[in-house]
């Protein structure tokens, strides 16, 4: 099976540019109530994930100062302790399986790169949840 069976499309996720602060971040985090977010750069390719840990460990750098001093962080100068790895829009659904594990979401991108949207793990864990347990069974 495709996966872009399970693509939700760039144009329904929150997503920001490496140029963003770590204020516009933590706020968009926030207010969608995310842990991660995915990076997109100027020309829509995919340049990795920010996290809520990344943004904490970058914060613990700032203990001592306030709020404001977030909007001087750019989020490509914040380390990332995982790198959550994309897979290109012809995958198969099996190969997410494995990155679904340490990943909320799976990031796709086309042949070139560019990011086009995610698959969450939830997605993921109920295909192969009904491929374990068919609904006949569970009626059973």
């Amino acid at each position: 099976m495709n996966i872009a069976f399970f693509l939700t499309p760039k144009s329904e996720i929150a997503f920001l540019s490496p140029e963003c602060t770590m204020r516009q971040a933590l706020e968009r985090m926030e207010y969608h109530g995310y842990t991660a977010v995915p990076l997109i750069d100027k020309e829509g390719k995919y340049a990795g994930t920010i996290t809520e840990g990344d943004l904490l460990w970058k914060l613990k750098g700032f203990l001592g100062s306030n709020l404001e001093a977030t909007e001087k962080v750019l989020l490509k100068d914040i380390p990332r302790r995982i790198q959550n790895k994309p897979v290109q829009i012809n995958a198969r659904v099996e190969d997410l399986l494995s990155l679904a594990i340490t990943q909320n979401f799976v990031p796709v991108v086309d042949d070139v790169g560019v990011f086009i949207g995610i698959i969450r793990r939830r997605e993921i864990i109920e295909y192969f949840a009904g491929c374990l347990f068919p609904k006949e069974e569970a009626q059973v």
